[in-house]
């Protein structure tokens, strides 16, 4: 029994805590615990509304915090698992406090059996101690148990953050469901007449027909002076409108277009649906950027007043009926939103809510925002952010409505003030945690690598080709041309094989050289078109607040540029022979404006017999011709003339032969049909990565700054076009195919068809849109995308080959 005295309590007192206190120390560790749970809970609801908040807006601000939302949660397991195995060891220890009671109750009740029965077998006892030995076995392995508490990984999962993150935006597109309770209203009145009409059945579908509500005075220009001031001052690119507000000064708000979420380019009028608009609509004068953008601003019932908040004032009181709730309900069916325009800042909206929820059993809930909080931040006199937001409203109910009823709303709206230390509206930068900006130029270094180590192994390939093929080539043919110099005189190509043997055909003037020669000169205008626009982006010169400062630019461009493509079609028409150089001209003209000109048609009649803002007035159609008329045409007849004068005879290295030499049957790898697939694959492969940024910019939501990388991978793009057409020119010489003028512009410029395959591949994969009126404008324009990089980089793979064919006929000896 010495043991077990020892084991609890009797004989010699080891250092340590009592039972007691060792059981009261864990119960205020349990309660630190506790505390630690409820502060992790907490930071856990934030970082989910933090997620939840940009969800649709910021995505890499919603996976970080969505990743600390999974710290704090493996946290809070933690200490879970931490509170659990404390209150196993204090039940562990409040238990072996009872048991060493008992054990000393049993101790003394065997003292006085001993006495009471002196002649107790020593079996017995034997037997009594290996229970109780069994007993403490037990107990020691609960203890070892319970003294290695559960651990916990620190691994995230990216495809469950994904997958979280995706609900998240779910959720932020439809909010929380309302339950709706009926509500005292104020008496309805009458409200002015508003233009409306039913919404589609689905985006973009024929059964739209809406009246464009007046004309923006900017519309209209008479002469080139004007138009010059609309496109490069006011409201053209760089120009930011910065307008000092005085306390109480009014701050007007501008309504603008509505249309589907998915649909970036399927906008409405706001007043075409029904809302509150006043008596007489006034529009805002627009510039042409903006017309093109689908803008039409007009002023709203709002009524903010510069610092000075408002909470709930009533807008207007309506009465809906049947017809104008359900074209309310078909533009929340389909993730209608609003966009308003405060002092040149855009804010957005959705116009209602929507629930689908569930197969068995199925709801569908439609509601529609009645009230609005506008969120104003200003630095001194200027404004700096303007926000909407929905966030503690419940929204009206639009189901349940009789076709005979009306149903009674009342909008209201609340205006909220605070000041901010950022100075500039380009150094906001809402939702940036760190972890933004560094993750996109990430992903866009990976695309720039990709495309340099592309450029590289192109590079030393075609610098292979010049060094060691070519000099061998070179060797060669003028070692035999030393040896046989006293021979045949015209014959001397006999016996030989290659580039060499096609010296006097290798620049025969190719067939149609008036539409070759057209193609040149447009390509080259859209390669100075191209970089003009990328060069004043990195000069900062567009204001990403300013609407349509892009749009304006292009056009100036265009028809300044135009100068470019005549002067290049005309002087190498000149060069190789042209005599027709009128026609040349109008070809080379409308090579371009022409096809433009009819998927233009074809887009606009489909946005303006759907009622789009998209769909150009007769006045801005009038003013875009004049342009072309006035300067762009005018420009390529003056660029033809001086191309024409300045031009001189086209140098050749070899004399031609009047007759053609016959061309061997070339292997299928060699054919126009692979060429085109390499050249125009390899390009493509370069821009890829980026291609999908550009599409989600101008296709999508995305805002595209990053105009350094842009200019970067463009370089690159020409670069790769340059030697893979070298490349493919030299093994098309090589096997004695002198049909070189063509297919170099075909090789490299069938990447304008990869790019639209992409496009398609974008639209079915990677996109949301749908809808006649989407579908057409997409696929029309990515059509013309394609054209225009056809453009470019054919007559880049042009120049290129003529420089390469120029540089080894010129170092080959020849009489």
């Amino acid at each position: 029994m010495s043991g077990l005295g020892r084991l609890f309590g009797k004989g010699k007192k080891e250092k340590g805590p009592t039972p007691e206190e060792a059981i009261q120390k864990l119960k205020e560790t349990e309660k630190i615990l506790i505390k630690k749970q409820e502060f992790l809970e907490q930071k856990i609801q934030q970082e989910l509304q933090t997620a939840k908040k940009y969800g649709t807006k910021n995505k890499r601000a919603a996976l970080q915090a969505l990743r600390r939302k999974k710290r704090f949660e493996q946290q809070l397991a933690q200490t879970d698992g931490t509170l659990s195995t404390l209150e196993f060891q204090r039940e562990a220890i409040e238990n072996a406090t009872t048991n060493a009671e008992v054990l000393r109750t049993m101790e003394l009740a065997a003292q006085g059996m001993k006495k009471a029965y002196q002649d107790m077998d020593i079996d017995k006892v034997d037997e009594l101690m290996t229970d109780i030995t069994e007993q403490q076995e037990v107990a020691q392995q609960i203890s070892d148990a319970i003294s290695r508490p559960m651990g916990f990984g620190d691994d995230v999962d990216e495809d469950e953050l994904l997958e979280e993150l995706e609900l998240l935006e779910q959720e932020e597109l439809a909010q929380e469901l309302l339950s709706v309770g009926d509500k005292e209203e104020e008496p309805p009145v009458k409200l002015p007449s508003v233009p409306s009409t039913h919404l589609p059945a689905e985006p973009g579908s024929t059964a739209l027909r809406m009246t464009v509500v007046g004309n923006p005075r900017s519309w209209s220009c008479q002469w080139l002076p004007i138009l010059i001031l609309l496109l490069g001052t006011g409201h053209g690119p760089g120009v930011e409108g910065v307008t000092h507000y005085k306390a109480g000064d009014p701050v007007i708000l501008y309504v603008n277009k509505v249309g589907p979420y998915h649909n970036p380019q399927e906008t409405y009028h706001y007043y075409q649906l029904p809302v509150c608009c006043p008596e007489k609509i006034r529009h805002k004068s627009l510039s042409l950027g903006e017309v093109l953008d689908g803008d039409r601003m007009a002023e709203s019932l709002y009524e903010i007043r510069f610092r000075e908040n408002v909470e709930k004032r009533i807008l207007c009181h309506m009465q809906l009926s049947s017809a104008q709730v359900e074209q309310l309900r078909q533009a929340i069916e389909e993730l209608y939103y609003f966009e308003f325009v405060v002092d040149d800042l855009p804010i957005r909206g959705f116009v209602g809510y929507m629930e689908e929820s569930g197969f068995l059993p199925h709801s569908h809930k439609i509601g529609l925002w009645t009230h609005l909080d506008f969120h104003l931040e200003f630095h001194g006199d200027r404004i700096i952010f303007a926000n909407v937001s929905v966030r503690d409203v419940k929204p009206h109910s639009l189901d349940g409505l009789r076709p005979d009823e009306f149903l009674g709303l009342t909008h209201t709206y609340s205006v909220r003030w605070s000041e901010t230390s950022v100075e500039r509206r380009s150094d906001r930068r809402r939702g940036d945690d760190g972890g933004f900006f560094p993750r996109t130029l990430e992903i866009h270094w990976l695309s720039i690598i990709n495309s340099m180590v592309l450029v590289f192994l192109l590079v030393g390939f075609v610098a292979v080709i010049l060094m060691r093929v070519l000099r061998n080539d070179l060797a060669r043919y003028n070692l035999d041309e030393e040896t046989t110099s006293a021979g045949s005189g015209d014959d001397f190509d006999q016996g030989d094989n290659g580039w060499k043997i096609i010296h006097t055909d290798v620049f025969r003037f190719p067939p149609y050289r008036g539409l070759l020669c057209a193609v040149l000169g447009v390509g080259a205008q859209f390669l100075a078109l191209g970089t003009g626009i990328i060069v004043m982006a990195l000069l900062g010169m567009f204001n990403v607040h300013r609407h349509g400062a892009i749009n304006s630019a292009a056009i100036l461009l265009y028809a300044l540029t135009c100068c470019i493509s005549g002067y290049v079609s005309s002087h190498f028409y000149r060069q190789i022979g042209g005599e027709r150089w009128v026609w040349n001209i109008i070809l080379t003209t409308s090579l371009f404006s022409v096809p433009f000109f009819l998927t233009w048609s074809v887009v606009n009649s489909v946005h303006w017999a759907n009622g789009s803002t998209q769909a150009l007035p007769a006045t801005t159609i009038l003013l875009l011709l004049t342009v072309w008329l006035l300067v762009g045409f005018p420009l390529t007849v003056i660029g033809g003339i001086f191309g024409k004068n300045n031009a001189s005879p086209f140098d050749a290295p070899c004399r031609t032969k009047n007759i053609a030499r016959e061309i061997p049957p070339q292997p299928w790898y060699k054919s126009t049909v692979i060429h085109m697939t390499v050249g125009g694959f390899l390009p493509f492969s370069a821009i890829s990565v980026e291609l999908y940024y550009i599409f989600a910019t101008v296709w999508g939501r995305e805002q595209y700054t990053l105009y350094g990388i842009l200019f970067f991978v463009f370089a690159i793009l020409l670069s790769v076009g340059a030697c893979i057409s070298i490349a493919l020119t030299y093994f098309q010489l090589s096997g004695e195919d002198y049909r070189w003028w063509w297919r170099s512009v075909l090789s490299v410029g069938s990447t304008g068809l990869f790019i639209f395959l992409y496009s398609v591949f974008y639209y079915a994969r990677r996109s949301n849109m749908s809808g006649a009126v989407q579908t057409v404008e997409f696929f029309g324009y990515s059509l013309l995308t394609g054209y225009v990089f056809f453009l470019m980089l054919g007559t880049i793979s042009f120049f290129s080959s003529l420089k390469f064919i120029r540089y080894i006929y010129v170092n080959l000896k020849m009489d």
